[in-house]
């Protein structure tokens, strides 16, 4: 290993010089119990942590920490812990979308600001992935990421349960008088049984693996259950990994391409992923720089190309990811996909992604199937576009009911969230399998953050009929553990005059999922009319982190970033002085 000279240490600014402000440095790091002995020509490493006390998905953080540095000191590095922003998905309200670009700008300047020549990154909940991920690459230094894992299977009467998906599912259930109070309350107990992320193939599980088939964990790192005991054995060997790195200066400039973004997506396709992944991915793509950005349109080509292998819900039928990992994990799968990946894409290891996944098995042919017999030849993904959604919307085709991939319908219009909900509880409401419920106002401006309000309830009148899907439209996310006809991500959003803001209760919209349109069969010369009466809504923030969220968010095609925080916004950050 080519290393570079002790004195090219970035913390070296901070600890090394003979002058009254590195005393300083020096004498307060001696305050805290350290010594020369700790720093000294040694990689100091930060060890950015999501974890807090709300967060289920981060309890067992606060030991992964210890074992991370206990993995840096092996190496002969000086670990540091710098705690970030949680982002507890199932607590922070309205949305953690809203503070996901938060997380990216407060890491970034953690490792900008502080005496640090690497990171770790500790996430795993939906929005601290590409939070993380975000932040590190405009900082600009080494860094290995390394995932919370999945939860163990949820459990009810010896029956499996998924993060999510059975939530919905037994909520439809329970609407419909099919399960008791007391049957609710115990799938209630029995569907998080251990600490770690979701175990479905939600936005937790798909922004964990795209940041492995990035090349930015170690190889199997995302796979692992949070509780078995391969986890904080990874969590040390990140801690080795990263002091290498920074020695062998391998940085996220030196490493990730257009390659590894294009490996992302076809990975990202053949897990069945969250529709999320769309515009986190994106968001970071523009963060590695110009020559790594991708967009909608590379989502939907590989949508069309790559087929779905794993048998994981809610795309799968049986599976979660605890099985994916006794089944080989992303590693095997990867391997599998071998024909749609460029292999030769540089990782955090120091060697290319087709080293890393070369001889990797697959142990349940179910669970991750041959390209011969996919789940599904091609559609994890679509986007949309059309009159209605000319900026684009996204579908995931491999979770919703086969007869709505080419409908039209009429639109049954709601503009906030407490309106649709106060109807489909009403079981006179005039409604059949056939409308599509479109509900607005829920983008990154207007909702504020785009919240997961996208898988509309189905109303009640309809569930107690048997219905279980049906077409909804919003420019709002989902869950990456819900399913169903959910078109979402309507672009540009309602809230600041897209078209979605023109509909009107009764107007025919037609989707064709195949054509990858979606249509609103109204007049030309009506949509005008329309557009001269529409009235902006009020501003939602008028001081505050809220107002600047407003004025700099992207909307959702564009991933979400704030205008400002993209690489191609203006020069690189310099250096921070030290006086």
């Amino acid at each position: 290993m080519n290393k570079i000279p002790k004195e090219s240490l970035r913390s070296a600014r901070w600890f090394a010089p003979d002058d009254l402000r590195s005393f300083g440095h020096r004498s307060r790091a001696m305050q805290m119990g350290y010594g020369p002995e700790d720093w000294a020509g040694k990689p100091v490493i930060a060890i950015i942590n999501t974890w807090s006390d709300i967060n289920p998905c981060h309890t067992h953080f606060k030991q992964r920490v210890e074992d991370v540095k206990r993995g840096v000191l092996q190496a002969g590095g000086f670990p540091l812990e710098l705690p970030a922003i949680s982002l507890a998905e199932q607590y922070v309200k309205p949305t953690t979308m809203l503070y996901r670009n938060m997380l990216a700008m407060e890491t970034e300047e953690l490792i900008r600001s502080h005496p640090v020549d690497g990171a770790v990154l500790m996430g795993g909940c939906d929005k601290t992935t590409p939070g993380l991920v975000m932040g590190a690459l405009s900082a600009g230094l080494p860094f290995v990421y390394l995932p919370a894992g999945p939860m163990l299977r949820g459990n009810w009467k010896g029956q499996v349960l998924g993060s999510g998906s059975d939530g919905w599912k037994y909520w439809d259930e329970r609407r419909a008088g099919k399960i008791t109070q007391t049957q609710w309350l115990e799938v209630e107990a029995g569907i998080a049984r251990s600490h770690g992320t979701c175990m479905t193939m939600g936005t937790a599980a798909t922004m964990m693996g795209i940041t492995e088939a990035l090349g930015l964990t170690l190889p199997g790192a995302s796979s692992i259950p949070a509780p078995d005991a391969s986890h904080p054995r990874m969590s040390a060997a990140c801690g080795r990994r990263i002091v290498d790195m920074v020695w062998e200066d391998l940085t996220p400039a030196r490493m990730l391409s257009r390659a590894s973004f294009d490996n992302a997506i076809a990975v990202a396709m053949a897990m069945g992923c969250s529709t999320n992944a769309i515009i986190h991915v994106v968001a970071m793509s523009r963060r590695a720089g110009e020559h790594c950005t991708v967009g909608l349109d590379d989502f939907d080509a590989a949508s069309r190309r790559v087929p779905v292998i794993a048998n994981i819900r809610p795309s799968g039928d049986k599976y979660l990811m605890e099985d994916f990992y006794y089944a080989g994990g992303l590693p095997a799968l990867m391997n599998r996909l071998s024909p749609h990946l460029k292999l030769d894409a540089m990782t955090v290891t120091g060697r290319t992604l087709g080293e890393n996944i070369a001889g990797a098995e697959v142990y349940n042919d179910d669970v991750i199937r041959p390209l011969a017999n996919p789940l599904y030849a091609e559609g994890a993904l679509a986007v949309l576009r059309g009159n209605i959604a000319p900026g684009g919307a996204v579908i995931k085709p491999s979770a919703c009911a086969p007869q709505y991939l080419k409908h039209t319908g009429p639109a049954l219009v709601f503009d906030s969230y407490p309106e649709m909900k106060a109807a489909v509880d009403d079981e006179n409401l005039d409604v059949t399998a056939d409308h599509i419920l479109v509900l607005r106002n829920a983008g990154p401006k207007g909702g504020p953050g785009m919240p997961e309000w996208g898988m509309l309830p189905i109303p009640l009148k309809l569930v107690k009929q048997g219905v279980r899907d049906m077409l909804r439209l919003s420019d709002a996310r989902m869950s990456g553990t819900s399913y169903g006809a959910c078109i979402l991500h309507a672009a540009p959003e309602s809230y600041i005059g897209g078209p979605l803001a023109l509909v009107r209760t009764g107007d025919l919209i037609t989707v064709d999922v195949a054509a990858r349109s979606i249509h609103l069969e109204v007049s030309d010369a009506e949509l005008a009319t329309r557009r001269a009466a529409w009235v902006a809504p009020a501003p939602r923030y008028e001081r505050g982190y809220g107002w600047m969220f407003s004025r700099h968010i992207l909307q959702a095609n564009d991933g979400c970033d704030f205008d400002y925080l993209e690489t191609s916004f203006g020069a690189p950050v310099a250096e921070p002085d030290i006086y």
